[in-house]
């Protein structure tokens, strides 16, 4: 766990994000399984699902791309003969999608909403106002061939697999992914374990939209379902309805330092989320989680954003 976290520190907003700062030969990929077809594999980045059985393997997520091997040798310690036929990225940060090229090379099928394609393509800028980071555009053989807006099944392994698009959440392009036989959910970067979470404004993100997913996911999927965070370990619904009482009661705050038209610069010198001090020891921290709620309540996305 310490070792994600490292990555987390360095890779992401306020922090050098132009190079991987990891040795990633010292990184041990572990795999568990969790219920039904669906195992977690955790390493260095994005936790990753992987639903093995006689169709073959589905990966949600890839983490980085130096670990592709050592993925492949997690899983091939429990399906030595199986050959991975998909990937399903649930949104286009490098922790999640770095290792999308040693899979597309290898001839599986990557799967996304289509506003992460376009990240990856384009090169995705994100950060808030005043923190910014930028990905260099992706090769092709890590682009998602197949694409959707909404929502998609795929049947694989004996079961459905749901994909929904939530808009404007921890990005643009974000996907949670529901194995409805094992009862499985992975909810990317929605849902995290480290404390105040990280909604990327400028990549079309916002603490509103990361709110309606948890309430939505909250309200339709089964009361004992197993949850995959972005990053951290397994989880469950109450964990779930935990952090999203978290991130509605920062917000709550935020809007009544709105009402009473405080700066972004007073929030932060009053230091309105002191209630949530021990959230903030983790990856975000306090200022950085103002900016996220002041541009998430003051401009439509990205909008509030335009002029550096």
């Amino acid at each position: 766990m310490r070792k994600l976290w490292l990555v987390f520190l360095l890779m992401l907003p306020g922090m050098a994000l132009a190079q991987q700062p990891q040795d990633f030969s010292k990184v041990e990929v572990k795999i568990a399984k969790i219920a039904g077809n669906v195992y977690l594999l955790q390493g260095a980045g994005g936790n990753i699902a992987a639903s093995i059985g006689d169709d073959g393997i589905l990966l949600v997520d890839t983490e980085y791309a130096p670990l592709g091997e050592k993925i492949l040798a997690a899983l091939h310690s429990v399906a030595p003969d199986e050959k991975v036929k998909y990937v399903i990225n649930t949104h286009y940060h490098t922790d999640h999608t770095g290792g999308n090229v040693f899979w597309g090379s290898r001839g599986a099928v990557i799967i996304a909403q289509t506003n992460l394609r376009k990240r990856l393509a384009d090169g995705g800028v994100g950060g808030t106002r005043d923190v910014k980071f930028q990905q260099k555009p992706a090769p092709a053989a890590a682009l998602p061939a197949i694409t959707y807006h909404d929502q998609m099944a795929i049947y694989f392994n004996g079961e459905e697999i749901r994909i929904t698009h939530f808009p404007a959440a921890h990005t643009d392009g974000d996907s949670v992914v529901y194995f409805t036989r094992s009862n499985v959910v992975h909810m990317g970067d929605i849902f995290v374990r480290y404390g105040l979470p990280f909604s990327d404004i400028r990549g079309g993100g916002s603490i509103q939209g990361m709110i309606a997913a948890c309430d939505k996911v909250a309200d339709t999927l089964p009361a004992d379902v197993k949850v995959i965070p972005g990053h951290g370990d397994l989880a469950n619904m109450d964990d779930v309805r935990a952090y999203t009482k978290m991130l509605n009661d920062t917000m709550a705050v935020a809007r009544k330092a709105l009402a009473k038209h405080k700066t972004l610069e007073q929030m932060k010198q009053e230091n309105i989320l002191a209630p949530w001090a021990n959230e903030a020891r983790g990856f975000v921290k306090a200022d950085t989680f103002i900016d996220e709620l002041y541009y998430s309540l003051t401009g439509p996305n990205a909008k509030a954003l335009k002029a550096d």
